[in-house]
């Protein structure tokens, strides 16, 4: 099978069997049962209703989009999905297909919630049902405040309730179901693997709709007569900060940039990030995960990606390629390794400063915690300035076409 999966009333074949899955991918398993079933959530199994084959047919699949990585997908609940014996009777009758997902592995971080939940569901749907869009969502490894907080974009696809298949005690039952979600990769859309092209534009749409509100903010709701440029900040003990951000706000300021520092956090509602960030030309950051914020900017905005030593190949898979896919004006600043504090914790001709691309890391904790949490950075003002102002000269023609 390819990735133009199809599931449900909309995709069966009259030959098909009742349960099918397509395991072909690196990063994903789906699988589904095209017809009635019955859902028992003590047991975490759908069974198929009806006719069936004298040998039952058995699935198991843990329904998380990060299957190639064992540390990960070991720790998301399986769901299973079997012709036989019959399921229990029904106690819940549902209208619309069940779609299954896991809310656990790495979600509780803001990057991982766009690439293993958000895009994979706008993918999902787009390719199990193009043409009817509506399901019930059901969902293992139940994270209360996970839900809680992106409660809007899950009901910007789905009315009903969402079933917790953690601690629900009743069986269900479904015209059909698709047990796990769908990915293209690291934050991208193909719009050729989607039997209902989508683009990451579309994506984009989506995501304003349901969390950009015009003029409920007091930021959206000014006059602009200069361009914004948004610093995403950092702080703490993670790594990436801008040790002379103070520096880098004067001079976006001095270049005409109006300047605002923003830094999310956990409980930084959706529509706040929504409202700033859509409402300006430029967002500048450190790699990192505040930078997925960017599905917020407005084609042809502009997007300044600061890129640490050892960071480049993970820079542009996080987030350059995509930010070029949604059509925003993407610049990558690669420091220099006078900017990384790297130079100060190992000197100057530690191979880790000189040739990180010649490290051999077994395991990526290693990167994570040499490249992202122990790199800070302390921008090249000379070096940088030039980069303020051919943005400055972009935001301008992105003010102009917005009007």
């Amino acid at each position: 099978m390819n990735n133009n999966f199809s599931a449900g009333p909309h995709g069966a074949s009259p030959l098909a069997s009742p349960i099918s899955c397509d395991r072909s991918h690196q990063n994903y398993d789906i699988c589904s049962i095209n017809g009635p079933t019955v859902l028992d959530p003590t047991q975490s199994t759908f069974y198929v209703v009806g006719p069936t084959s004298p040998t039952p047919l058995v699935e198991k699949v843990r329904p998380y989009p990060q299957k190639n990585s064992s540390f990960t997908i070991e720790r998301v609940k399986e769901v299973t999905l079997t012709s036989g014996p019959p399921g229990p009777l029904c106690r819940v009758q549902h209208k619309a297909p069940a779609l299954v997902f896991s809310g656990g592995g790495f979600m509780y971080n803001f990057f991982h919630t766009f690439i293993d939940g958000f895009i994979p569901l706008f993918i999902t749907i787009n390719s199990v049902s193009p043409d009817d869009q509506d399901f019930v969502f059901v969902i293992v490894d139940h994270q209360d405040w996970w839900v809680r907080k992106y409660i809007d974009f899950l009901r910007s696809y789905s009315k009903h309730p969402i079933i917790n298949l953690d601690n629900d005690t009743s069986t269900h039952c479904f015209p059909s179901a698709t047990v796990g979600l769908i990915s293209h990769g690291f934050m991208t859309i193909d719009p050729k693997l989607m039997p209902n092209p989508k683009a990451p534009f579309h994506f984009h749409s989506l995501l304003e709709k349901t969390y950009c509100h015009p003029h409920t903010l007091p930021i959206s709701a000014t006059v602009k007569y200069r361009p914004r440029l948004v610093i995403m900040s950092r702080s703490g003990g993670g790594g990436r900060v801008i040790l002379n951000q103070p520096e880098v706000r004067k001079a976006a300021e001095e270049e005409g940039f109006e300047v605002i520092e923003f830094e999310p956090g956990n409980r930084t509602p959706l529509q706040q990030g929504c409202e700033l960030i859509s409402s300006s030309e430029v967002m500048l950051g450190v790699h990192g995960a505040a930078l997925t914020y960017m599905w917020f900017l407005r084609p042809p905005s502009v997007l300044i990606q600061v890129v640490g030593i050892g960071l480049e190949k993970v820079a542009e898979l996080c987030f350059g390629a995509a930010a070029r896919d949604m059509g925003l004006d993407y610049m990558e600043y690669r420091i220099g390794l006078e900017e990384s504090s790297l130079v100060d914790r190992y000197g100057k001709d530690d191979v880790i400063v000189k040739d990180p691309n010649s490290l051999q890391f077994e395991w990526y904790d290693q990167i994570m915690e040499v490249f992202l949490k122990k790199q800070n950075v302390n921008l090249n003002m000379v070096r940088f300035r030039k980069y303020l102002k051919i943005a400055y000269q972009k935001a301008k023609i992105a003010m102009v076409k917005e009007g």
